[in-house]
């Protein structure tokens, strides 16, 4: 198997506290931490600095008085101008030494032994605009992560840093090649590992929001999958009349690339996308998935013969009647578990004849994602294809389930494609919770991808 790995890290436990009764600095106490700091400046380290976005770092830091609160926090500034933070507020030990890898934080953006807090806890900084959603355009680039030390627990944005470390987190390994694909019609970009191959290969799609993402196909990549991330309800080009046959030409580019497997070729699908995935494998008669990945997965499928365009714009306009909450959020997913109670309205799973992985969150407000996979497992089971499922539901979880550290977000603006008016759609799930989900799916994720398209396409992964 050839994949590349840059990085590494070790899986740190998870523990839940409540803030205990802490003293703040004295007076006295600030003063010996301003001469030591003199003297002996704070040491705060980032290791690697340098990482895959999937991949854990450690923070340390040193030469701190003993039994002092300070605050670690992260900032980003996006590529939408906007800053995001993180932060955690700690208290050095006997030695003057906090490890958020292995020390409680006892509040902030989050509390506990959280040795990734800093990356999926980020939200915007106050004062931000309402709904954002951070989101990585240009993956040749990285994420640029300032992470620093701040005396005490209180007023640290208004004050200097005892110390700062520019972090880079990255979705494309060194190596990997981006080749811009704009042939037989298909637009997308490609990602090839380092190396002559063979590869397995993957088509990525994203979900409804439109234009072309980048990020999670790099990331592939940088596990050793030829990757194509497809534009396929783009906004900047005339997408209105994709036909069934765009997505059935996207597969066969990766499948005949000179550096891809051709038997081992895989989808990879989340909202909208997964839709795309479920319908070529059930109904597709020239490409045969070796596997696919259904997140947050949508089996919506009426009207045969119109295009994903025309379905997709046929469920916003019907959305309109959609319940909005008291904070002016748009909630889905009561008026879609209509369309998917008629069985007319839905794929005919049953035909496909792959290893199938759904993935969803049990707080999903924007789709009935709960009740598509228990539907899709109820006509597998029936077709006698049941043992080619496998399910992950988690708690808690919403709908935009992301790579690891991603940042969690509940509700973001959103673009109504036919009338291009913006609404805060609500996406669902809790901070914590939906965190840890996306850790750990996308550990099973690659698990299911590894066993099915570099080992043996005929057994069930387990997971």
């Amino acid at each position: 198997m050839s994949v590349l790995r840059c990085f590494s890290f070790s899986r740190g436990a998870l523990w839940c506290v409540t803030r205990p009764h802490l003293q703040e600095c004295t007076p006295t106490s600030r003063r010996l931490l301003s001469a030591m700091t003199q003297v002996v400046p704070p040491i705060l380290s980032v290791t690697p600095s340098r990482a895959l976005v999937d991949e854990k770092f450690k923070v340390l830091v040193e030469n701190l008085p003993p039994g002092c609160p300070v605050t670690v926090r992260s900032l980003h500034h996006s590529e939408d101008k906007d800053d995001w933070e993180a932060y955690g507020h700690y208290v050095s030990d006997h030695s003057g030494v906090v490890s958020v890898s292995e020390d409680l934080s006892y509040g902030g953006t989050y509390t506990g032994k959280e040795p990734m807090g800093l990356l999926w806890s980020m939200r915007p900084v106050p004062g931000s605009r309402p709904g954002l959603r951070l989101r990585k355009m240009n993956v040749c680039t990285p994420m640029l992560v300032t992470v620093s030390v701040h005396s005490g627990h209180e007023g640290f944005r208004d004050q200097a840093p005892l110390a700062s470390v520019l972090t880079e987190r990255w979705y494309m390994a060194p190596g990997i090649r981006r080749i811009n694909i704009n042939e037989q019609g298909v637009q997308g970009t490609l990602f090839i590992p380092p190396g002559p191959g063979p590869f397995p290969g993957l088509l990525d799609m994203w979900g409804g929001g439109g234009g072309l993402l980048e990020s999670r196909a790099a990331l592939l990549a940088s596990h050793g999958y030829v990757s194509l991330a497809l534009d396929y309800l783009g906004f900047d080009q005339e997408s209105e009349n994709l036909e069934f046959k765009y997505f059935e030409t996207a597969f066969n580019i990766i499948k005949d690339h000179p550096q891809v497997m051709p038997d081992r070729v895989g989808i990879f699908g989340l909202s909208l996308g997964s839709l795309v995935a479920v319908t070529l494998a059930a109904y597709s008669t020239i490409v045969k998935p070796c596997c696919i990945v259904c997140i947050s997965c949508n089996h919506y499928y009426p009207a045969r013969g119109s295009t994903v365009t025309s379905k997709f714009e046929g469920v916003t306009r019907q959305l309109s009647k959609a319940r909005v909450n008291e904070d002016n959020q748009v909630i889905w997913k009561d008026v879609a578990l209509e369309f998917i109670t008629d069985p007319s309205n839905i794929a005919e799973v049953g035909r496909i004849n792959c290893p199938t992985l759904l993935v969803n969150g049990c707080d999903d407000q924007n789709w009935p994602t709960v009740e598509t996979a228990e539907d899709v497992a109820r006509l597998m089971r029936e077709a006698g294809k049941e043992h080619l499922l496998s399910r992950l539901a988690y708690p808690d979880t919403g709908h935009l389930i992301e790579p690891p550290f991603s940042p969690h977000f509940r509700a973001t603006t959103f673009v109504m494609r036919s009338s291009k008016e913006k609404v805060i759609l609500l996406w669902g799930g809790q901070t914590k919770p939906h965190s840890d989900a996306q850790e750990d799916s996308w550990r099973k994720i690659l698990s299911f991808l590894q066993f099915h398209l570099y080992c043996s396409p005929n057994l069930k992964a387990k997971i």
